[in-house]
């Protein structure tokens, strides 16, 4: 008779390997129960862990480690020998900061850890070919270094492009640096990093010299570096949403046009983008590069800048912080842009309550879904939304992938920030603070063309969805945490 023995028989030959594969699989899963109580943010969240971790461990060791586990403590400590307690002093010293807006936004700048800073020009750079123009502009023009960052780097038109551009200025002895998301640029072919390699690019993936990380493919999937920087010699920086890809010069024939916005920042805050990828280069790399502040700090503009770098290796998940404090503190309008929308419960009640403040909510939203999952999340949040008062808008003329705030006349931002939990808690991003008036004002103008192509949601249509509809997108709610 063929039993319970020949079957475990069949798959080892030693009950002994069993017993060893059973015993690392409880081990892990103590490990991780432990881990989860001491590092425990929310009690629900928490205590979902420990049930699964006790009730089943297998599989839900593999999904903690996915999931539920941070590697980025020595991110941290990277963080505080690169220098980042030392930049407002050095700002100070450099007469750069702008202290009345700073007591203005004390949240924005205790989360930052740097300054308001004054004397920027800011150009908005509306769509794929202008910030392209505007990006291969500013490295053919380097003379002393290039700081170059996006989540994908796609190896098509734009990609040999953009090598390109940095190999000739590599030629000229212009020293340049690349560096990608694992993740975000999985299909990068080695050939296209060995090009550039000998001309003399240092190039890196965020996790290249963290072995147990690119060993353990799965925990990249979750942790990801979504920041998008371009640095040229410390005078010129451009950070948003573009990427490295054809599609987002609108040349996806599925996704037709691809709305976005970059900004260009000329003056002292370009250095603060320049700190910021120094310390992701050297959590990649292990290399400390050299901070070469200028003796002078040109300031072309009377713009004043917040440069805000957030991600999993913060104590508090304060990029939430920072976009909540904004959100409570509108009176007038809080117009919102964003391609994802899944937000946590803190900032849907910050949403409502300033909607029940008689504030001006807007979001602005894609009518097109480029991630199945996360598209059909967001429509329960946005139902949500409108079943409360907030007015919700679909851009209906390509895609939308753009991450703008614009809140009173007071501040808007610019960046890579989704309105997600992942970019609130989980991806490391970056968002440019504006606080200068004629820089809100032209946001402002760009933002009412952007919905002057939308179409409102209507209480009628989310009340009339279809049952399937629905049920789908309430289910995929259930996975907002990780989307």
């Amino acid at each position: 008779m063929f039993g319970i023995d020949d079957v475990l028989r069949a798959f080892a030959a030693d009950y002994y390997l069993i017993a060893v594969v059973l015993t690392a699989v409880y081990f892990l899963a103590v490990v991780c129960a432990f881990r989860e109580i001491m590092n425990s943010r929310t009690s629900q969240g928490s205590i979902a862990w420990l049930l699964s971790l006790a009730l089943l461990p297998f599989p839900t060791v593999i999904f903690y480690l996915i999931f539920g586990w941070k590697f980025f403590d020595d991110y941290a400590t990277d963080r505080l020998k690169n220098g980042r307690s030392q930049r407002p002093l050095r700002a100070k010293d450099l007469a750069l900061i702008d202290r009345e807006t700073g007591a203005q936004w004390p949240v924005l700048q205790n989360v930052s850890e740097v300054p308001f800073l004054a004397g920027n020009a800011v150009e908005l750079l509306v769509d794929g070919k202008a910030t392209f123009d505007s990006i291969f502009e500013g490295i053919s023009s380097a003379q002393s270094y290039l700081l170059v960052q996006f989540y994908i780097v796609r190896d098509d038109r734009l990609g040999r492009e953009l090598a390109e551009r940095l190999i000739e200025r590599a030629n000229a002895g212009v020293r340049v640096f690349l560096l990608y998301d694992d993740v975000g640029s999985n299909g990068m072919p080695k050939a296209y990093r060995h090009r550039l390699r000998e001309a003399g690019i240092r190039v890196s993936g965020f996790n290249h010299r963290h072995k147990f990380l690119r060993f353990y493919g799965p925990t990249r999937i979750n942790y990801r570096n979504h920041r998008k920087i371009v640095v040229a010699d410390g005078k010129s920086a451009w950070v948003g949403g573009h990427n490295v890809g054809v599609e987002y010069l609108g040349e996806d024939e599925k996704l037709g046009r691809w709305r976005d916005t970059h900004a260009r920042v000329e003056g002292p805050a370009a250095l603060a983008c320049a700190l910021l990828f120094r310390e992701d280069w050297q959590w990649a790399t292990g290399e400390l590069l050299p901070a070469n502040p200028p003796h002078e700090v040109p300031t072309p503009g009377d713009n004043s800048v917040l440069v805000m770098g957030t991600g999993p290796a913060d104590k508090l998940e304060e990029c939430a912080i920072a976009f909540t404090d904004v959100i409570a503190q509108a009176r007038e309008r809080l117009w919102i842009v964003s391609p994802y929308f899944v937000p946590d419960t803190d900032v849907r009640t910050a949403l409502y309550a300033a909607q029940l403040r008689g504030v001006d909510v807007r979001i602005m939203l894609p009518e097109k879904p480029d991630h199945l999952l996360v598209y059909l999340a967001s429509i329960a949040h946005a139902d949500a939304m409108v079943s409360h008062g907030i007015s919700m808008y679909r851009y209906t003329t390509g895609f939308l992938h753009q991450k703008v705030l614009l809140m009173d006349d007071r501040i808007a931002s610019i960046g890579s920030v989704n309105f997600d939990n992942r970019s609130f808690a989980i991806n490391f991003e970056i968002t440019l603070w504006f606080a200068n008036s004629d820089t809100i004002s032209r946001i402002e103008t760009m933002l009412l063309g952007d919905f002057a192509n939308c179409r409102k949601v209507e209480l009628d249509e989310v009340k009339n969805r279809p049952w399937a509809a629905h049920f789908a997108a309430q289910a995929a709610k259930l996975l907002s945490p990780v989307l």
